[in-house]
Formats: C-alpha cells, structure tokens, sequence
C-alpha cells in the first residue's frame, strides 16, 4: 500500500488531514502531511519531504499537492523518482483525498489515477446558468 504525502501552502495540509479525520477516522492517521509557509523554498520542501517519507516503511508515495507550479508543487516535483515509486498529483481537493483515502490499498498506479478523478468529479458548477434565468420585462408605470 502506498503512503500518502499532503504537501501545500500551510496551512491546507494539515487542514486537509482534519477533513479526513472526519470523514474517514481509521484512514487519515496513514496520512503525512507537509505545511509550507511563506519562507519556505522548493528545496526546504524536497528536504522536510524526504524526512517525512523515511518515518514511513512505504516504499511508494502518492503525493498530493495544491497548486501545480508553485513551491509546494515544486518541492514535491524534487521528490520523484526516475522508477515511478513517488507519483504527484496536484489540485488538491477533498474528494481527491476522500478517493485515494478509500482506494489506498489499490497499487500506485491505479491509485494515482482514482485520486485524479475524484478531484476532477468534485469540481462542479452547480449553480443555475445566466442563460436559464428568465429577467422580466420591466413593468410600466401608471401615468
């Protein structure tokens, strides 16, 4: 089974963590997690990564990041591995961790594919379109 690396702008992770253990109490305590702060660079997050992963026996990480392209992301991008056995994937949303969560005993690659289309199917315009909402004339007004 894969571990499972949060790794985003604090503090997300660790609020992320706290929406699982909601939701998913027996699963979350698996969960690392990895709160950047602003001072923070790509290299201090690959560092405090790497420490993290190795109070694991995991030998494969699905790592989970918020914002592709920013220092979290970055970071993480440092941790990968030329043999797949760290995988990322960024846009962090709860039903993306609510997937991987529920999936975390299906093999790396499958796992990294549930978690990008939980998050995927959690985003959803669920509001009525402008297009379908009917404006009244105006009424005159009595002269």
């Amino acid at each position: 089974m894969p571990g499972l690396l949060l790794i985003a702008h604090a503090p997300l992770a660790s609020t992320m963590k706290a929406v699982a253990e909601h939701t998913f109490p027996n699963c979350a305590p698996q969960l690392a997690v990895l709160d950047v702060t602003p001072a923070m660079s790509p290299e201090d997050v690959e560092r405090e990564g790497r420490a993290l992963m190795a109070q694991s026996a995991h030998a494969e990480w699905l790592i989970l990041t918020d914002v592709f392209g920013a220092t979290p992301n970055n970071g993480a991008r440092l941790l990968l591995d030329p043999q797949g056995q760290r995988r990322l994937v960024s846009g962090l949303n709860a039903p993306m961790l609510w997937r991987a969560l529920c999936y975390a005993d299906q093999p790396l690659d499958a796992l990294v594919g549930l978690a990008a289309e939980g998050g995927r199917a959690g985003v959803v315009v669920a509001d009525i379109p402008a297009s379908a909402v009917v404006v009244p004339a105006p009424s005159q007004k009595p002269e």
